[in-house]
């Protein structure tokens, strides 16, 4: 059985404080569990490995500022 290659994308979602708060929640308990986390983002369910790499990513253009928390991973 040979596998789909995923179409590249690069997606943005907004979360209200309460759903924020409940996906962090969610994500604590699974890195502090080994476990993966999952999460659906734009109608498509992702399932992050328990050892994937995690980093925090600043930047800076201006005025304005960002900061990202990152998983990633390589599929098998």
């Amino acid at each position: 059985m040979t596998r789909r290659r995923k179409k590249p994308r690069d997606i943005e979602r907004g979360y209200t404080v309460d759903q924020m708060v409940a996906k962090l929640r969610r994500l604590a308990d699974c890195l502090e569990s080994g476990k993966r986390f999952q999460i659906q983002i734009a109608n498509e369910r992702i399932r992050i490995p328990s050892n994937a790499v995690f980093n925090i990513e600043h930047e800076r253009e201006g005025k304005s500022e960002e900061v990202e928390f990152q998983f990633k991973w390589k599929n098998k």
